[in-house]
C-alpha cells in the first residue's frame, strides 16, 4: 500500500508536473500548462485524481541556490545565524529575504563541519504558495525536486562515489552521492554525451572528488545515452541506469515515456519523507508533525498516566482487601453482637418494668395502713360506715356520739390536713351522723406506719 500523496513540478515558464499516488500501486500522471487560469485547471486535475488534503511542491534546481559551507569543527553556538550570515556572500538576494535549510554531511569529528545549504529568495516562494492557495491546497513541503532522487534507491547501498546525471527540459541535474547521501547538486546545459562528461568532471573538485566511481543516467534520452560509450570512455567510469529500490521501481516504469525526466521528479516529490531533509516551506506554513521532543513528552505524559492508574488500582485493591478482612471479622462477631444486643433490650425492659412499679408504688394509696391508722386514731364511740380514699384526700362516713370532737383529733394526726363536715351532722337513733373530708398532709398517701 501507498500512502495518497501528491509530487509538483513547478519548472520555469509555469509548466506543471503531478504525480498523485495512493492504494495498491496506483500512480496517475499529469500535465497543466498553457491554462489561463493555473490554479483552476490544477485544481481539476486533483479533484478528480487523489484526496490527498496536503501537497508537495518540488522546485527546478535553477531556482535555488546550493552551496557547500565549511564552519569551525565543535562550534555549538547559534547555527542558523552562522549559516545566515556565510549565505549573505553566496546569494544574489537581501539577507531578510533569504530562505534556507540544510543538512549537516559526514566528516572527522577533528575536522571542520560541513553543511550543504539550500537557500533561495522568498519572492520564489510566492508563486507556489499562491498557486495553491488559489486551488484551494495546502503545501506538505517545498523542495528542491532533484534533490528527493535519492529516496528512490535502495537504503542498502555500498558507499560509492556516484554522479547521477538526470535530464528534463533540456538541461541534466547533476547529484554527487555517497552511498544514498547527497553531497553536492549543479544544473547545467549538455546537448551530447560528449557535453556532459565535460561538465561532470568540471563538477568533481566541487566535492573534493578526483575520479567518480559510477555514472548513472535518468530521464529524457537516458537510455540512448547510456547506450552511447562516449561517456563512458570520456569519464573512465561505468555508465546505467540508477538501481531503483524493488519498492518503487514499478512506480517508475509506469511513468509515460514523454516527459520521464519531469515525471520521474514529481514521482521522487511525491514518494518523499513527510520531513524532507531540505523542506524550503516557511516554518509557519509548514503542518504539525510529530516530533521526538513530542515523543519523549507523550511518553512521560503515558508513563505518568500510568503509574496514577496502577497508585489508584492498587489503592482501591487495598481498600477492597481490607474491607474484606472488616466484613469477615463483623461476620464473625454478629452472633455475640446479637446476644449483646438481645441483653441491653431485655435491660432496657427491665428498667422501664422497675420504674413502672416504682411509679405505681408512690402513686398507689395504702387502704390496710389507713384503716389501721384510723381505727388507732378514732375513739371507741365512733365507727366509720363508708370510707373513701382518692389522691386528694379522704372522706370519712360514719356515726359518733359526739361528731365534732373527730375534727381536732383527726386535725392532729401527721398525714391530715383541712379537716371540715362536708354536710351538716344529722341525729340518728341518739347518735350524730357526720361526713367528713380531710386532705393528705404534704403528699398524695400517708406513709406506711413502723410496726
Amino acid at each position: 500500500m501507498i500512502r495518497d500523496s501528491v509530487g509538483l513540478l513547478l519548472e520555469e515558464g509555469g509548466r506543471l508536473t503531478g504525480v498523485a499516488l495512493g492504494g495498491h500501486d496506483r500512480l496517475a500522471h499529469f500535465v497543466v500548462e498553457g491554462a489561463e487560469d493555473m490554479a483552476g485547471a490544477l485544481d481539476a486535475e486533483l479533484r478528480t485524481r487523489t484526496r490527498a488534503p496536503r501537497i508537495g511542491i518540488g522546485l527546478d534546481r535553477r531556482a535555488v541556490v546550493v552551496k557547500a559551507l565549511d564552519l569551525p569543527g565543535g562550534n555549538e553556538g547559534d547555527l542558523g545565524q552562522m549559516v545566515s550570515f556565510e549565505l549573505e556572500r553566496h546569494v544574489p538576494f537581501p539577507a531578510e529575504e533569504i530562505c534556507s535549510s540544510w543538512v549537516e554531511l559526514p566528516g572527522e569529528a577533528a575536522q571542520s563541519r560541513r553543511l550543504l545549504v539550500t537557500a533561495l529568495g522568498r519572492r520564489t516562494l510566492d508563486h507556489p504558495l499562491d498557486l495553491l492557495a488559489r486551488a484551494k491546497r495546502r503545501p506538505a513541503a517545498i523542495m528542491v525536486a532533484s534533490h528527493e532522487l535519492p529516496g528512490l534507491l535502495s537504503r542498502a547501498l555500498p558507499p560509492r562515489r556516484t554522479v547521477w546525471a538526470h535530464r528534463h527540459g533540456g538541461r541534466t541535474d547533476l547529484l554527487m552521492l555517497v552511498g544514498p547521501t547527497l553531497h553536492m547538486s549543479r544544473s547545467v546545459a549538455s546537448a551530447d554525451p560528449l557535453g556532459l562528461a565535460r561538465e561532470i568532471r568540471r563538477s568533481l573538485p566541487l566535492v573534493g572528488w578526483e575520479q567518480c566511481d559510477v555514472v548513472w543516467l535518468s530521464g529524457d534520452e537516458a537510455a540512448a545515452w547510456t547506450a552511447d560509450r562516449d561517456l563512458e570512455r570520456a569519464l573512465d567510469a561505468p555508465v546505467s541506469t540508477p538501481p531503483y529500490d524493488t519498492r518503487w521501481s514499478g512506480l517508475v516504469a509506469a511513468l509515460p515515456p514523454e516527459g520521464s525526466g519531469a515525471g520521474l521528479l514529481a514521482l521522487a516529490v511525491a514518494l518523499g519523507a513527510r520531513r524532507p531533509a531540505f523542506d524550503l516551506l516557511p516554518a509557519g506554513l509548514r503542518p504539525w508533525k510529530l516530533t521526538r521532543p513530542h515523543l519523549v513528552t507523550a511518553g512521560i505524559a503515558c508513563a505518568t498516566v500510568l503509574l496514577g492508574l496502577s497508585f489508584a488500582i492498587t489503592h482501591v485493591a487495598l481498600s477492597e482487601r481490607y474491607l474484606g478482612r472488616v466484613n469477615d471479622e463483623i461476620r464473625r462477631l454478629e452472633p455475640e453482637a446479637k446476644a449483646v444486643e438481645t441483653l441491653a433490650a431485655e435491660r432496657d425492659r427491665t428498667r422501664r418494668l422497675l420504674a413502672g412499679l416504682d411509679s405505681a408504688r408512690r402513686a398507689s394509696l395504702p387502704a390496710l395502713s389507713t384503716l389501721r391508722n384510723l381505727t388507732e386514731t378514732l375513739p371507741e364511740a365512733a365507727w366509720l360506715q363508708t370510707l373513701n380514699m382518692d389522691p386528694e384526700g379522704v372522706e370519712l362516713i360514719g356515726q359518733s356520739v359526739a361528731a365534732s370532737q373527730l375534727i381536732p383529733i383527726l386535725e392532729g394526726s401527721p398525714w391530715l390536713e383541712r379537716v371540715e363536715f362536708t354536710s351538716p351532722v344529722t341525729q340518728l337513733q341518739g347518735k350524730e351522723q357526720f361526713r367528713i373530708h380531710a386532705a393528705w398532709e404534704g403528699r398524695p398517701a400517708p406513709p406506711a406506719r413502723e410496726r
